[in-house]
């Protein structure tokens, strides 16, 4: 039996965003955000389900603070909808919108657990959007504008922010791809909005610093284990270029102050817009680095419409791993490789896993009780890949499970469960599953046996 440890102080907790649970959507002043507006868009969601209501966390948030309570966690992720804040991206505040993330706080406070904010996760009010959205460099200015306020309301009991949630997802799923909010399918946008993000990033890393410089700031970023499809030269250089595409993108502008070499004829700064000096105005030196994976992209050389000249092989990029119930391919080593490779390129960064998770559809049985034994060895196994890191000198801080609750699963609706608490989107009422029992024993030993 091999004995699984965890440092000192390591934090335990899970992940959660405003649109996939809040509900309220129009509640107390809350504006229209671009998911309100792609849910409300027949044919865009699974079954035609929004997150007008969601797991009413709004009006539950209480009850959802005591089941993290119970579950010993010592840390909480959530996300603050911009909407909520500034209904319409611009001008003063809603009292009542920072009113409830006060109320979030001091709940969460008092429980022991420590609130960590995410200022973006995807709900971009949709009065900007209208005037352009994130290919729109104004928006750089006012998300800056944004965080601001939000720091000036919670900072003072806030101390670890996200800037973005999955930069290199939002601009990628709605500006390129548009299956997404908000459904838009326009590369030169997309390359637009990439390099506002990283603009907005900068933007409001500075202006967070400038109201507390001891606060820990930083952002969860999508990553996926880039692997080549064959031992080719051709094949491991299209890999590293598909790194760079989707794992440095956002963070080596940050952390460095340009942008990585991904595309096969070069950089494609005139079509971002790239103006004088905007190199350096997007970095921000981070104090810790958000990973958030699921599983590997194995790539192949190929011609492509995006210039890349790479693509997943077989479609997906997975391989011949177990999957999920959402067909999403089951590879620890991802998670060990990933970290391994950050640390290694920035100089041994403070890593926290901000996500990391499962979808699996276990529901009550007869008597009401939910064995998710799949979730359980998914988390089991991604876990010791990810002590292997650190064992071999990764600096990571914590893990947040994705995610507490059942919930709206963006394009999915309601079909994924990814939660260690099952929702009865009817009732509402939460049952937590083996895998919370299981987590937090995990969370008071600070490790497990295997």
């Amino acid at each position: 039996m091999a004995h699984v440890r965890f440092p000192e102080g390591f934090h335990w907790g899970t992940a959660t965003a405003s649109y996939q649970i809040e509900g309220a959507w129009s509640q107390d002043g809350k504006g229209e955000s671009i998911w309100d507006r792609f849910a409300h868009t027949p044919g865009t969601i699974k079954n035609g389900d929004t997150g007008d209501v969601a797991c009413d966390h709004y009006h539950r948030y209480a009850e959802d603070v005591a089941l993290m309570r119970e579950l010993g966690l010592t840390s909480y992720r959530f996300s603050i909808a911009w909407p909520r804040i500034q209904p319409t991206g611009r001008g003063p505040a809603n009292t009542k919108g920072l009113d409830f993330y006060r109320r979030l706080v001091d709940e969460l406070l008092a429980a022991g657990i420590r609130p960590a904010a995410t200022l973006y996760h995807w709900d971009l009010p949709q009065a900007l959007e209208d005037a352009g959205g994130w290919p729109n460099r104004d928006t750089a200015g006012r998300f800056a504008d944004y965080a601001e306020i939000v720091m000036r309301a919670l900072g003072d009991r806030v101390k670890h922010w996200m800037i973005f949630n999955e930069p290199a997802i939002f601009t990628t799923m709605g500006y390129l791809v548009g299956i997404h909010a908000p459904g838009r399918r326009e590369l030169d946008a997309f390359l637009r909005a990439t390099h506002t993000v990283n603009l907005a990033h900068g933007q409001a890393f500075r202006a967070m610093k400038a109201h507390d410089a001891s606060t820990a700031i930083g952002t969860a970023f999508s990553m996926s284990a880039c692997e080549p499809a064959s031992d080719t030269e051709a094949d491991r250089a299209a890999a590293e270029r598909w790194h760079g595409f989707v794992n440095e993108w956002f963070l080596m502008p940050a952390l460095r102050g340009r942008y990585p070499d991904a595309f096969r004829d070069g950089p494609r700064l005139a079509e971002m817009d790239v103006r004088e000096g905007e190199l350096e105005a997007v970095r921000a030196p981070l104090d810790f680095i958000g990973i958030n994976l699921y599983t590997r992209t194995r790539i192949e050389a190929a011609d492509d419409d995006w210039g890349l000249g790479a693509r997943p092989a077989g479609l997906t990029g997975w391989g011949d791993g177990p999957r999920t119930d959402f067909g999403w391919e089951i590879w620890p080593d991802a998670l060990y490789a990933m970290v391994k490779r950050v640390t290694e390129d920035y100089d041994r960064p403070v890593i926290e896993i901000t996500e990391n998770g499962c979808s699996y559809a276990d529901g009550p049985d007869e008597t009401g009780a939910i064995d998710d034994a799949r979730r359980i060895a998914f988390y089991r196994d991604y876990l010791q890949a990810l002590s292997r890191a650190i064992a071999e000198g990764a600096d990571v801080r914590g893990y947040h499970a994705w995610t507490l609750i059942d919930n709206f699963e963006w394009a999915e609706g309601f079909a994924q469960r990814f939660g260690l608490v099952h929702v009865d989107f009817e009732t509402q009422k939460r049952t937590p599953k083996a895998s919370a029992h299981w987590f937090a024993e995990v969370a008071a030993k600070n490790g497990f046996e295997t």
